[in-house]
C-alpha cells in the first residue's frame, strides 16, 4: 500500500487556511495588475486623484440670462444647483462644490476640466420633438435661392395646418430663411430659435444637414428616464451601434403615440416621415419612423459612441435647467486647505495606527503579529481600490475621505479583539487551542458580520443624504468596512488555523498570548471540572475584582462546585 501523501495528511483547518489565503493573494495580485495595466495602456495612476479641498481645481460662475428687468428666483437658481450636481455627478467627478453666490451659480471641479464635463454643466438641455417639414437638397420643390427678396414675402399659411406634418406651414417666407440659413451661425444666440408653437429652422450638430421643422409636439419635460445602451436586433444580438433610449411620461407617451402613428403613415413621403429630437436648438438626430410606438419608449440612434450616448442620456434624464445661463468667468482655482491639514491629518492617523500596535502588543503578546499583518494587508488592498476608483470612477480622496480611512483602522481593530477574546473564552472553557480557534470563530464570525452590517448601513445611508465632503467620508468608510470583512475571513482566520498548529502556541507559551494558565483555564476532564490553578495571593488580590467580572460561564460553574453550591454539578 502506498504511503499517504504529505499534502493528504493535513488537516482539514490546515488546507481550510491555506485556500483562504491564496484567494486573498489572487485578490491582491489582481488588483496589482488591474492599476498596472491602467498605468501602462490608460491613464491610471499609483497614487490616487485628490479632492478639491487638497488639489484645487476650476471654478466656472455661472450667471442667469434673462431679459432686461427680470431677476432670477432663489427657487430657480436652486433647482439649477440640484441639476447641475446631478450632471456633474454623473460624469464621475468626486465631490464638487455646487451652490450660490450673489444671484450666481458657482461650480467648482477638482483637476482639470476637460470638455465633455464642461458641456454638461454648460448645457440647458433644452429638448424638444418637431416633425421635419423640409430637409437640405432632399424634399423641397421650391426653387433654392441665396438672392435677397425684393418684396416682403408672407409669413402667414395661406391654409391653416392641420397637424405638425402639415406643408402649409412652409410659408415664402419660412421658405427663404430656410434656403437662406447659415449652419456655421448655429452656435450663435438666437439664429435657431422659435417659439414652441411655430417651426423652426436649424441644422443638425455637425452643421452638414439643414431642417426645416414643425411646432413642438412633444416636450422634453416629458422624459422620465433616458439611459445609453447598444442596440439589439430582433433575435437579441448586438449591432455594435450606440444609442440613448428614452421613456415618457403619461402624457409623452400619447402625444408619442399620435405622432408616431401620423409618420408612420408618411412612410414614402420623406423627409415628412421623420422626427427630430432637437437639443439647446441643435438636431440631435432625425430617424424615420418605422414603426408605431404607443409603448412611450422611442430609441435616439445616430452617431453615437459609448460617452457621447451616456452625455445626452445623463443631460436628458437630469432634465432642462429653469433658466439659461452663461459663463461669466473660468478660472483656476488653489486647494482650500493647505499641505499641513493633510499632514496632521496623516499624522493623525499613524499616530492612532501605533495606538493599536501598542495595545494589541501589550494585550495578545505575538499574537499581535496577526493583527499587525492584518492592519498592513487591509491597507494594501485599500489603496489599490482607491487608485482604481480614482482611474475607472473618477474618485478622489479628500480630508475627509481620509478621516474614514482612520476611523476604520479602529473599526478593523475591533474585528480582532472579538475574534481573540472569543478564542480566548474557548481556553477558558478548557478546549485546546485548535478547538478554541475553531469554535470562537463560530461565535466570533455572527458577531462580527453583525458589527459591520451596521456600519456599512450608515455609510450607505450617509452616502446616499449628504453632499459634498461627506459623501467621501461615508464612501471610504463603508469601502473599508467591506474590506475589514474580507481580511477577517480570508487573513486573520487562516492565520490563526495554521498558527494554533506551531509548538509555540499550541504550547501555551506565555508570550504567545493564549496561555490557558494565565487567562484562568479550567480544565474539563470525565465530565467534572476542576479548580483553576492558584495564582500568587499579591497578585490574585490586585486582580480578584477584575477577574471577577470576567468570569466565563465555565468558570462560574467551578467556582459554583468549590463553593459546594448545586450550581456547578453537572447532570
Amino acid at each position: 500500500m502506498a504511503a499517504p501523501s504529505k499534502r493528504s495528511s493535513r488537516p482539514t483547518p490546515v488546507r481550510k487556511a491555506w485556500r483562504s489565503l491564496s484567494w486573498l493573494g489572487v485578490i491582491i495580485v489582481g488588483l496589482f495588475a488591474i492599476n498596472a495595466a491602467g498605468v501602462i495602456w490608460g491613464d491610471a495612476s499609483w497614487t490616487p486623484k485628490l479632492a478639491l479641498d487638497l488639489e484645487g481645481g476650476t471654478e466656472i460662475v455661472l450667471a442667469p440670462q434673462l431679459e432686461d428687468g427680470q431677476t432670477a428666483s432663489q427657487e430657480q437658481l436652486d433647482q439649477a444647483v440640484s441639476i447641475i450636481r446631478q450632471r456633474v455627478d454623473a460624469s464621475g467627478v468626486a465631490e464638487p462644490e455646487i451652490n450660490t453666490e450673489g444671484g450666481n451659480v458657482v461650480v467648482r471641479i477638482p483637476g482639470e476640466l476637460d470638455d465633455e464635463t464642461r458641456q454638461r454643466i454648460q448645457s440647458s438641455a433644452k429638448l424638444e420633438l418637431r416633425p421635419v417639414l423640409l430637409a437640405s437638397g432632399v424634399t423641397s420643390d421650391a426653387a433654392i435661392s441665396t438672392e435677397a427678396p425684393e418684396e416682403e414675402l408672407s409669413s402667414t399659411p395661406t391654409v391653416q395646418p392641420t397637424d405638425g406634418s402639415d406643408p402649409n406651414w412652409v410659408t415664402p417666407a419660412l421658405q427663404q430663411q430656410f434656403d437662406t440659413f447659415d449652419c456655421s451661425t448655429l452656435a450663435d444666440a438666437d439664429a435657431n430659435v422659435a417659439p414652441a408653437a411655430e417651426p423652426l429652422v436649424t441644422c443638425d450638430a455637425t452643421g452638414s444637414i439643414k431642417y426645416l421643422l414643425g411646432p413642438v409636439e412633444v416636450s422634453g419635460e416629458n422624459i422620465v428616464d433616458a439611459t445609453n445602451g447598444m442596440v439589439q436586433t430582433s433575435t437579441g444580438g448586438n449591432t455594435g451601434q450606440w444609442s440613448v433610449n428614452i421613456v415618457f411620461d403619461e402624457t409623452g407617451t400619447k402625444a408619442f403615440t399620435q405622432v408616431s402613428t401620423r409618420l408612420f403613415g408618411l412612410k414614402d413621403q420623406a423627409p415628412r416621415d421623420q422626427f427630430a429630437f432637437v437639443l439647446d436648438g441643435a438636431v440631435l438626430s432625425a430617424p424615420s419612423m418605422n414603426a408605431v410606438i404607443s409603448d412611450g419608449r422611442p430609441q435616439i440612434t445616430g452617431n453615437f459612441d459609448q460617452a457621447s450616448s451616456k452625455a445626452l442620456a445623463d443631460q436628458l434624464k437630469f432634465g432642462a435647467l429653469p433658466i439659461s445661463f452663461t459663463v461669466e468667468s473660468s478660472n483656476t482655482i488653489s486647494p482650500t486647505l493647505g499641505s499641513s491639514q493633510l499632514q496632521a491629518g496623516l499624522i493623525a492617523g499613524i499616530i492612532g495606527l501605533i495606538l493599536v500596535v501598542i495595545y494589541t502588543i501589550f494585550q495578545y503578546r505575538a499574537l499581535a503579529s496577526v493583527t499587525i499583518a492584518s492592519l498592513i494587508i487591509a491597507g494594501i488592498i485599500t489603496y489599490l481600490m482607491l487608485t482604481i476608483l480614482s482611474w475607472r470612477e473618477g474618485y478622489r480622496l479628500s480630508l475627509a475621505g481620509i478621516a474614514g480611512v482612520i476611523v476604520a483602522i479602529g473599526f478593523t481593530a475591533d474585528s480582532f479583539i472579538v475574534y481573540f477574546e472569543r478564542v480566548r473564552d474557548e481556553l477558558r472553557d478548557g478546549r485546546p487551542l485548535v478547538g478554541a480557534v475553531e469554535a470562537g470563530w463560530k461565535r466570533a464570525l455572527r458577531t462580527v458580520l453583525a458589527s459591520k452590517g451596521v456600519n456599512l448601513l450608515a455609510a450607505v445611508v450617509l452616502f446616499i443624504l449628504a453632499v459634498g465632503s461627506v459623501k467621501g467620508f461615508a464612501y471610504t468608510l463603508g469601502l473599508t468596512t467591506i474590506i475589514d470583512v474580507v481580511i477577517v475571513i480570508l487573513f486573520t482566520h487562516p492565520m490563526l488555523q495554521l498558527l494554533a498548529q506551531t509548538r509555540f502556541f499550541s504550547s501555551g507559551h506565555s508570550w504567545s498570548g493564549l496561555d490557558p494558565n494565565a487567562l484562568g483555564a479550567v480544565y474539563r476532564g470525565r465530565a467534572e471540572f476542576r479548580k483553576p490553578t492558584a495564582v500568587p495571593a499579591k497578585k490574585a488580590a490586585g486582580s480578584a475584582k477584575e477577574a471577577q467580572k470576567r468570569q466565563t460561564i465555565a468558570e462560574r460553574k467551578a467556582a459554583a462546585v468549590g463553593a459546594g453550591t448545586d450550581e456547578g454539578k453537572e447532570s
